[in-house]
């Protein structure tokens, strides 16, 4: 794909100031096709492709979700190993306020807010992914190692099947 060809998105210049080498992929976008529909596009596995989950505690602090596409968030696991009474998935109004995203089309890079971000352990044990560049129907693979150097995730424990 041509360099020129994708949006340069906040996502983008995030990638560009931590020098991460990212590949960008733009592609029609589905309503409600997630990341099911992000793999079979791309014509890859849906676990590499990293759905980014905005939820909230009991006093509505948000949190960044980093989970694989083919598995679920336990928001009772990840409650409970954060340290929280409840956790759930922000209403999207509120999730795109946090972030400066659509929903669909939310990155964990260049958020309008700081936020904490979660990330299933397992994530790091693959060595390309693909995920949001911060519009929807755009997806960017990278290293894993890439995403953990600039964003220090917390690794969590929190993956359920769908």
């Amino acid at each position: 794909m041509a360099k020129d060809k994708f949006p340069v998105t906040p996502a983008v210049r995030e990638l560009r100031r931590f020098k991460i080498d990212f590949t960008p992929f733009v592609y029609d976008y589905v309503e409600k096709g997630g990341a099911k529909h992000s793999a079979e596009v791309l014509g890859v596995d849906a676990y590499d492709v990293i759905k980014t989950i905005v939820m909230e505690d009991e006093s509505q602090k948000p949190y960044v979700v980093l989970m694989h596409g083919d598995k679920e968030i336990s928001a009772k696991n990840l409650a409970r190993e954060i340290g929280v009474k409840t956790m759930k998935p922000c209403e999207p109004d509120t999730a795109n306020k946090h972030t400066g995203y659509l929903v669909g089309g939310t990155s964990p890079f260049g958020t309008k807010k700081s936020m904490t971000i979660f990330m299933e352990r397992t994530i790091a044990d693959i060595d390309k992914i693909y995920i949001n560049g911060g519009k929807r129907g755009f997806l960017v693979s990278m290293k894993s190692s890439e995403l953990i150097r600039a964003l220090k995730p917390v690794l969590v424990n929190v993956a359920i099947d769908k």
